[in-house]
């Protein structure tokens, strides 16, 4: 998959989690889940770009792992939502299934990129 076609989908993801938990009622503790899910999942995109941007191998290894560790913290979080009853599971499905592929492209691609450095 090219880095163009990437980076709309880890935009996309981020549209939609945000479009998923915003119309969660406000309260103390869904505010923190839901404003800890809306920074991981925006911080996927805008960390995926960066990579792109890389200057040098050990700093696309280092951005792609960042993106690595926000995708699964994204993960996280709205399997923390689904269980908690927050979200509806089957909406969810989706955007479960498609934040469980970013996460294993993303680990993927520094699996290779720490690989190719040493040739």
């Amino acid at each position: 998959m090219d880095a163009e076609r990437l980076k709309e989908r880890t935009k996309k993801m981020a549209i939609d989690v945000f479009r998923l938990v915003a119309p969660i009622p406000h309260g103390r503790e869904a505010d923190v889940v839901v404003k800890q899910i809306v920074r991981s999942s925006s911080s996927v995109a805008a960390n995926y770009r960066a990579a792109c941007k890389a200057r040098s191998k050990a700093d696309f290894i280092n951005k792609i792992g960042i993106v690595e560790e926000e995708s699964d913290e994204t993960a996280f979080w709205l399997d923390y939502l689904v269980d908690l009853e927050l979200v509806d599971s089957k909406k969810a499905a989706p955007l479960v299934d498609e934040i469980k592929e970013l996460v294993a492209i993303f680990t993927a691609s520094g699996r290779t990129a720490k690989q190719n450095r040493l040739k």
